[in-house]
């Protein structure tokens, strides 16, 4: 197990950030293979804004969205993930904002602007296989406080994020003790309780393949509602 320690903490609202994985060198960077077993289903498309029941504010300017079938959606697990869908006519890869609760398992709900580029608008229902894949996003993960957290109330949401989150820790001044924070099925981290008073540190571990976890630890300068905080790292 490797950890790099980077003290770049000027550079962002976050004190220090603790990266762990399997691998060596510069990961982030290396390509990363399919994150998951293909899966057949069939696809729809619908009006996306890029918000929906993972909580995400709307991205006009990046509309290749999907909402997951209910089987799968599993209280927000795959919100923010990307899948690579081909069908008749081609590929695009979405990334999971909303919960198709009428899609039996397999069935994706693409957006209109990422069905066209798979099959013909007039088609409305295809067949397609799909694979969750690394996203290519940029810089670190992303930590944003939901509008009325505070410090006895306190949810998280993990944004910005390459793989898949699996799971949310919180340390805090009072409890300095790893703790697990539940995550609900709007796609937030919550601690019932709160993270109380002052900075606290927050460990994030994804799944960047269906065999290993790596993860992300930051540290937070405490409670802002409604605030996004960025990281310090990306997990690989």
């Amino acid at each position: 197990m490797i950890s790099l320690f980077l003290a770049l903490a000027a550079c962002s609202g976050a004190d220090a950030t603790t990266v762990s994985s399997d691998g060596g060198g510069d990961s982030a960077h290396q390509p990363t293979p399919p994150l998951g077993q293909p899966e057949s289903g069939r696809a729809t498309y619908y009006d996306a804004t890029g918000a929906g029941n993972c909580s995400f504010d709307p991205s006009p300017n990046d509309l290749d969205v999907a909402a997951m079938d209910a089987v799968e959606y599993a209280n927000s697990a795959p919100c923010g993930e990307c899948v690579l869908v081909t069908g008749p006519k081609g590929t695009v890869t979405v990334r999971i904002v909303d919960q198709c609760p009428g899609c039996v398992k397999g069935h994706l709900d693409l957006s209109r602007e990422a069905f066209a580029k798979i099959a013909d608008m007039s088609a409305g229902n295809v067949p397609i296989t799909w694979q969750v894949v690394a996203c290519n996003v940029q810089g670190p993960i992303q930590y944003h406080f939901k509008d009325g957290s505070s410090q006895y109330w306190t949810a998280i949401q993990i944004r910005n994020h390459r793989v898949p989150i699996t799971k949310v820790e919180v340390s805090t001044q009072k409890t300095p003790a790893w703790t697990d924070v539940a995550r609900v099925d709007y796609n937030y981290f919550v601690a019932q309780n709160g993270v109380g008073a002052g900075s606290f540190q927050v460990r994030v571990t994804g799944s960047p393949n269906t065999s290993t976890t790596t993860s992300v630890t930051d540290t937070l300068p405490g409670v802002t509602a409604n605030t996004t905080v960025p990281g310090l790292a990306q997990l690989p």
